[in-house]
């Protein structure tokens, strides 16, 4: 699990302990205090945790060394940001705001799938938090436009990623979790961790030997692209 500290990260890490799974779950600050300790420390067996800021290609690098021999049944990459003001117009963002939302939502995440592929088993899931806002037919009302386009980049990029897996029996899931209440989704989103996050590792847990690409959400629905 990429980007396991806190919010939907660790709320989907925990239910997947809760399962009966094992967890490695990456933090950016392993010295750091989060969520994703306490749950290391009440479930050792089953969690552990790595370093690793997505941003960085260095270090995607590195943890891919540490991980070398390892397989795994799943690599869910879960990273997402946003500018500061979420309603701004495009024409008024900074350049650095801009990359920053793009490098962490949209070159990150695909940095992880290719370095990491090798670990997946042939017939296991890639998944990766894709957003409902990431849909170009569903966009009916503008705004939050930073996001909605890193979200709709990332989508192409794992269609791509997806199309070069295409003979392979691995599922590929682009996740849309929904409006949800996390440091990202802000006070008033309509749904809790506790309400949504149960529905995602389901929906997850059902597409495992299902092969292709698939835009869901959390209900196990197709999101228009």
């Amino acid at each position: 699990m990429i980007g396991a500290s806190r919010g939907l990260g660790y709320a989907m890490a925990e239910e997947f302990v809760s399962k009966n799974w094992n967890v490695i779950g990456t933090v950016r600050d392993n010295n750091k205090p989060s969520l994703l300790h306490d749950l290391a420390n009440r479930y050792p067996d089953q969690v552990r945790i790595e370093t690793l800021d997505i941003t960085s290609q260095e270090q995607i690098r590195t943890l891919h060394e540490r991980l070398a021999g390892q397989r795994l049944d799943m690599l869910y990459c879960n990273a997402g940001t946003t500018t500061q003001d979420q309603m701004i117009a495009i024409g008024k963002v900074s350049t650095e705001e801009f990359n920053q939302v793009m490098l962490t939502n949209v070159l990150g995440p695909m940095r992880v799938l290719e370095a990491f592929d090798d670990l997946v088993l042939t017939n296991g899931l890639i998944g990766v938090m894709s957003s409902g806002q990431g849909s170009i037919s569903n966009n009916q009302k503008g705004m939050r436009e930073v996001y909605r386009a890193s979200k709709a980049a990332l989508n192409m990029l794992v269609k791509s990623f997806a199309v070069r897996e295409q003979n392979t029996a691995r599922s590929i899931v682009l996740m849309a979790p929904g409006w949800i209440r996390t440091g990202l989704g802000g006070d008033q989103a309509p749904f809790t961790l506790e309400e949504t996050v149960p529905d995602i590792v389901n929906v997850l847990l059902a597409q495992i030997h299902k092969p292709g690409l698939k835009y869901l959400d959390r209900f196990g629905n197709n999101v228009p692209w």
